[in-house]
């Protein structure tokens, strides 16, 4: 699917889920306050105006920030605006919002160890309490994120992680939902309030529907962000290609060609010397420019292979096996398993001849090996595996992954980044005198991406 047809799909879903929620939400307002109506609790408007006009207005903005919560792709304004709405529904005449603190408290990936709970977005905080960082694990926010259901608490001085914002020290209760999506666990919404009786039934509900609607929107604005690094990381690929290609040609055919015309230039002077010679030194530039057209036809190849279009993954690193070997007198063994193959999709079949390629060209230029071997295997539940294995010089693996222009002359960059685009796992591993070897684990489900991502 296309990046166009893909976000005009989630605009598409934004809008019909956002009527959805808006109706569900309208409706349990509209209870709330029919209940507070009928209890009396509304009886003292003393502003003159109609009450039913009061609501009136207020679910038309009610009824914008929802629109504005499930129709925006960006981040940071998803989270503003599901505090305002959590503000807006949660307030009566009675009850002002001022006394209401509100936070969105995200996971953020730590370089080392287990992600971490940061504020993102916060109403009525400290500047220290926007600097907090919670291991989410204890207390009423542990226990949300583990069992995946809103919960309220009193006494929140005691909570271990609570206790740890000044906003919330002047707080009677605080009610907690979780963000989650599935497997995905994002963070958590937290109100409080000083007034211990708060957060009744009906409101909690309320406050249900607005973090349903935030987990949609959530999702969504990770879809987006994903769907622009992805776009950036086929337009960096696509920079290196190029690269490439113009270095190919450069050490390559551009080279033979200009040595092609050096010695006809030699040839021509020396026919007149040595007609025999000229003999040997003309079926010389013969086969120069026949190996010349083999290295260019194989480029254009690794260009646009049609054998991946007319007989899929198999098939064309057959053909590139075969031209590999025509190319540069190389062995290329393939040994793939076709009930592996036919469970992926094109898109990621073409990804992964691009990796078998990179691979198969660097140990070609610097591995002096006497085989490389490519193979598609199972590896796990719902995961495959791409194998380039040579018999080669290998290499100093540390060294090279410390300089940055070493990883990109070997192509590690570029595999790497089309790994990540199959939601896959790259390894490399070489020892001088050893060879090389790279594994490239692709998952066939969510479930299986999950897993590599989490280390199982």
């Amino acid at each position: 699917m296309s990046t166009l047809n893909y976000t005009l799909l989630v605009g598409a879903i934004s809008i019909v889920v956002g009527i959805l929620i808006c109706l569900g939400l309208l409706s349990a307002l509209g209870l709330l306050h029919f209940g507070d109506l009928f209890r009396g609790k509304l009886a003292g408007n003393k502003g003159g105006k109609p009450i039913w006009d009061i609501d009136h207005r207020r679910l038309r903005e009610i009824y914008n920030l929802i629109s504005k919560v499930t129709s925006t792709l960006k981040y940071q304004n998803v989270l503003e605006t599901a505090l305002d709405l959590g503000s807006r529904v949660l307030a009566t005449p009675n009850i002002p919002a001022e006394r209401l603190v509100s936070t969105v408290l995200l996971f953020t990936e730590a370089e080392h160890g287990n992600p971490t709970l940061t504020v993102g977005s916060a109403r009525h905080f400290t500047q220290s309490d926007m600097r907090v960082v919670l291991p989410g694990t204890s207390g009423l926010i542990g226990e949300v994120i583990t069992e995946g259901v809103p919960k309220s608490r009193t006494e929140i001085s005691k909570d271990p992680e609570l206790n740890r914002f000044v906003a919330l020290r002047s707080c009677s209760v605080a009610h907690c939902l979780p963000l989650r999506a599935g497997l995905d666990t994002y963070g958590v919404l937290l109100f409080a309030h000083t007034d211990p009786d708060f957060f009744t039934q009906s409101k909690c509900e309320l406050l249900d529907i607005i973090s349903h609607s935030s987990v949609i929107a959530i999702q969504n604005a990770r879809l987006y962000s994903d769907i622009q690094k992805e776009k950036e990381q086929m337009i960096e690929i696509q920079q290196q290609e190029h690269k490439k290609l113009a270095r190919d040609l450069h050490d390559g055919p551009t080279q033979s060609m200009a040595a092609i015309a050096m010695r006809l230039n030699f040839a021509r002077r020396l026919l007149e010397r040595d007609p025999k010679a000229t003999a040997e030194e003309l079926s010389k530039i013969e086969e120069l420019a026949r190996r010349t057209t083999k290295e260019i036809r194989h480029m254009l190849f690794t260009l646009r292979p049609l054998e991946l279009e007319s007989q899929g993954l198999i098939g064309a690193l057959k053909a590139m096996a075969e031209k590999t070997h025509e190319t540069y007198n190389q062995n290329v063994i393939v040994e793939a398993e076709e009930n592996v193959v036919s469970e992926l999709e094109m898109s990621r079949q073409t990804i992964i001849f691009y990796i078998a390629e990179e691979a198969i060209n660097n140990a070609c230029k610097y591995a002096q090996p006497n085989h490389i071997w490519v193979r598609m295997k199972d590896y796990d539940k719902d995961l495959v595996m791409l194998e380039v294995q040579d018999d080669g010089v290998g290499f100093d693996k540390n060294s090279v992954e410390s300089s940055y222009e070493q990883r990109g002359s070997l192509g590690l960059r570029n595999m790497n980044e089309r790994t990540e685009m199959v939601n896959g796992i790259f390894r490399l591993d070489s020892a001088i005198g050893k060879g090389t070897t790279v594994r490239v684990l692709i998952p066939l489900s969510e479930e299986a991406a999950e897993r590599l991502r989490r280390g199982g």
